[in-house]
Parts: structure tokens; C-alpha cells; sequence
């Protein structure tokens, strides 16, 4: 019998994020497929055997040797289970449960924050700590120029996250996602520069030709997105995935707040000695009467 003690069970994580998690401990060969397979994923893996072989410059047998050390019978069950990965890619707000089933009796606030906090645990055990310290010291670095950008909700999160970093570091900024306000920021962007992305299901085609954009003129891509990947990962050098899945025809972005106030508070400490200055520095003007 459930308790009021209970304790949310963890999602499993995608396959992406297995693969990401056990990527030190593939053969070569491995690791050539486990690119090939991020880099466009899932649908470089719903190739045929022979295609897929090609595309990663390995063998036939070294693809499904591949499929079954991430625990597949074949070929067809690997291919099966990334169909079904790309079915929950593309879910709309309308395909998702309907906020008129009754059939859980739990009440409605305790049983969304029962599926929230399994997100943040699930969030939490399926990311590297060497990605998450990667992308710290990206954050951190002050010869860097960091740029924030996301989708249509969550901008709204990249927003947060510039808003708090620009305060202990300079060379913070937010770009918008549609071209016609982001074409103009491209001239500027270069080898220096960082873009930190925020993109989840269904995946936004203006952000990922922004971010294609500055990593063909030299930037480096960090990406906040779900466990089935933003086309984003394609250029990404870092990729930090949250869950999302809420009894809701809505994605939870609790994951991803988690990411980004983890980030700010480990940039803020990072960064402590130049920051605390800075920090006094708006106590005092936010003192001073207008």
C-alpha cells in the first residue's frame, strides 16, 4: 500500500541517455555508432543494418553487436524501440492524457508534484557529472560571451538563467529565437562565443537554425532539452537532458529549472571572487533612492 511517504519512482532513462551515461565504457567501434546514433536521433538508427554500418564507418556485425550491448534481441527490437521513442517526440498537448480522466484518485496537486519530483530525481541520475562540470566551466569562463536562447516556452527559462548570470559575470545576453530578430546577432558571433539552448518537444525549427548557424561560425552549443533530444544535438557540444512527462496535456519544465539554478549556483561559486564585487556592486545601486 502506498504511503504519504512514498517515495516517486525514477523514469527510466531514453536511450539516449543510456548511451550517453556508458559512452567511456564502448569499443571504438561502439562509440562510432553511439555518435552516428546522437548526432541524428533516432532516425540515423531506423536506417537499414547496412546503411547505418556505412554512415558510422563500421561493419554490419560491429551494429549489432552495438544493438545488443545496449540490451536489444536485434536489429528489428532496436529499431521498434525508437519508434517508439519518435511516437513520444512528436506527442501534441491535445495527443497527451485528457485532463477529464478521473481514473486516478489521487488528489490533483499531490499527484502532479508526486510526478514532478520523479523527474528531478530521474533528471539528476541520468546526467554525467563530467557534462555538467563541462558545461560549468564553459559558463565560468570569462574570455567566453555567453548567449541564452530558447522556444516559445522556454525562452522564458533562458531568460531566468541570463538574468541571474549577467549579475556575476559580464557578457551575458538573451537572443530571441525567430530569425528575423537573431540574423543580425550572427555577425558578432564567432569562435568565443557560447549559445545556451533551451529546446523540448515539439522541438523548434527557428532555435535549431540559430544554434546550426553560430556552430558553423565557430560557437560552442550547450543544450537543455528532453531525454529524446532536440535536433539542436546535432551541433551541440554539451547536452544536459531533463524529464518532462506530468500528468498534464502540458511537458513539465521543473527539470530543466533544476538545471539551470544548478548551473547558476555552480558559475556563482565558480566565480565568487569576481562575483561578490559585482554582486555589492547592484546592492548598492538598488539602495540608492531615485
Amino acid at each position: 500500500m502506498k504511503t504519504d511517504n512514498a517515495i516517486p519512482a525514477v523514469a527510466p532513462p531514453s536511450l539516449a541517455e543510456r548511451i550517453r551515461l556508458d559512452m567511456d565504457g564502448f569499443t571504438p567501434s561502439e562509440k562510432k555508432a553511439a555518435h552516428l546514433l546522437l548526432s541524428h536521433y533516432p532516425f540515423a538508427g531506423l536506417d537499414t543494418v547496412a546503411e547505418f554500418a556505412s554512415r558510422a564507418g563500421i561493419s554490419a556485425p560491429s551494429v549489432l553487436r552495438f544493438v545488443s550491448r545496449l540490451g536489444f534481441s536485434g536489429f528489428p527490437d532496436f529499431q521498434k524501440h525508437l519508434r517508439e521513442e519518435l511516437e513520444a517526440q512528436l506527442l501534441s498537448p491535445l495527443a497527451k492524457a485528457s485532463p477529464s480522466d478521473k481514473r486516478h484518485g489521487a488528489p490533483a496537486l499531490a499527484s502532479f508534484a508526486e510526478a514532478v519530483i520523479g523527474n528531478l530525481r530521474a533528471t539528476v541520475e541520468n546526467i554525467a557529472p563530467t557534462e555538467f562540470d563541462a558545461v560549468v566551466t564553459l559558463l565560468s569562463d570569462p574570455h567566453r560571451r555567453i548567449h541564452f536562447t530558447g522556444g516559445r516556452f522556454t525562452g522564458a527559462l533562458g531568460r531566468y538563467a541570463e538574468s541571474h548570470l549577467r549579475i556575476v559575470r559580464s557578457h551575458v545576453s538573451f537572443i530571441e529565437g525567430q530569425p528575423v530578430l537573431w540574423r543580425d546577432r550572427m555577425i558578432e558571433i564567432g569562435r568565443k562565443d557560447v549559445i545556451v539552448a533551451f529546446d523540448i518537444r515539439r522541438y523548434q525549427e527557428d532555435v535549431t537554425a540559430l544554434c546550426e548557424t553560430a556552430a558553423k561560425q565557430g560557437a560552442t552549443v550547450v543544450l537543455l532539452t528532453d531525454p529524446w533530444l532536440s535536433p539542436i544535438a546535432r551541433v551541440a557540444r554539451h547536452v544536459l537532458p531533463a524529464h518532462i512527462v506530468a500528468p498534464s496535456n502540458w511537458d513539465s519544465s521543473a527539470g530543466l529549472l533544476l538545471l539551470t539554478e544548478a548551473l547558476v549556483a555552480a558559475v556563482t561559486k565558480r566565480l565568487w571572487e569576481t562575483a561578490k564585487p559585482r554582486m555589492e556592486a547592484v546592492e548598492r545601486l538598488r539602495s540608492e533612492k531615485p
